[in-house]
């Protein structure tokens, strides 16, 4: 018996031409559209897992595989949004528009103390989402003019895979955009995560989906930015994870002179206050 997630997904492979996919046509086809095993080619999955899916035998797919799925289709934003609605109520939940509440924003005294502390380093208080939930002087000038801190509450994921400005401040955007993607499977909670990648995958697309779903632990070297004044800042990065407050403490030091120079220069500048961001 089918379900009407599968009956979906169904509907919309027969509705596509593989030639609009640039994929080609090898000879006579026994049904109209995509064949299975190139979407599920497309999707990263198996054709076993899609044709369980189609067929209403696994009735739980992950978000990671409903937002591999949604790419692999092309699907636009409303049908997106459709295709989650159908995967919740073919999981058995009893309303598409129940979510978790947003992780506390909240930063404790003592850890804002310690940024205090810092000042005028440069220096964050994040969390597995990518909010930053405090941040020094120091730090505010070194992201100042990129866009990153125009929000009232500044999220580090959203920037880099929605904000045309990310790709040219991070030097290494690519390494940058596989860090936030896998720190999102250590978000506060698994429903926080879930909450923001069905938040963040409609505006964000296969870029942010493929990696996703992907695994694969970054490497974590140097940070390297391009701030909008023509510095180029190399920093190294040490973290202090706040694990009862699932968050972390993010000090950012210059790898070479050049790099603390640029850095006086930009703290030269007027800056503001230690800042919790609520």
């Amino acid at each position: 018996m089918g379900t009407p997630l599968g009956d979906f997904i169904r509907a919309k492979r027969d509705s596509i031409q593989p030639e609009s996919l640039g994929l080609p046509v090898h000879g006579r086809r026994r049904s109209p559209g995509l064949r299975r095993s190139d979407l599920a080619a497309r999707a990263g999955i198996s054709v076993e897992y899609l044709t369980r899916i189609e067929q209403g035998r696994d009735r739980n797919p992950s978000i990671a595989v409903v937002n591999a799925l949604a790419d692999a289709l092309s699907l636009d934003p409303s049908e997106r949004n459709h295709l989650r609605y159908l995967a919740k109520i073919t999981g058995g939940e009893c309303s598409a528009h129940t979510r978790p509440a947003p992780p506390a924003r909240d930063v404790r005294p003592p850890v804002l103390e310690t940024l205090r502390l810092l000042e005028p380093g440069i220096a964050m208080v994040t969390n597995r989402l990518g909010d930053v939930l405090a941040h020094t002087s120091g730090y505010e000038s070194v992201t100042s003019g990129t866009g990153l801190l125009d929000s009232e509450t500044p999220n580090l994921t959203r920037y880099v895979f929605t904000d045309p400005r990310a790709r040219t401040f991070f030097a290494d955007w690519d390494d940058v955009a596989d860090e936030q993607a896998f720190d999102l499977w250590l978000a506060p909670s698994v429903e926080n995560s879930e909450w923001f990648t069905t938040e963040l995958a409609p505006v964000a697309g296969p870029d942010f989906t493929r990696r996703l779903n992907r695994h694969e632990v970054p490497r974590r070297g140097a940070l390297r930015l391009n701030h909008p004044s023509g510095c180029e800042l190399q920093l190294l990065r040490e973290t202090l994870e706040l694990s009862s407050d699932a968050q972390q403490l993010i000090v950012f030091l210059p790898a070479d002179d050049r790099t603390a120079q640029a850095v006086d220069q930009l703290r030269g500048r007027p800056h503001g206050r230690l800042r919790a961001i609520s």
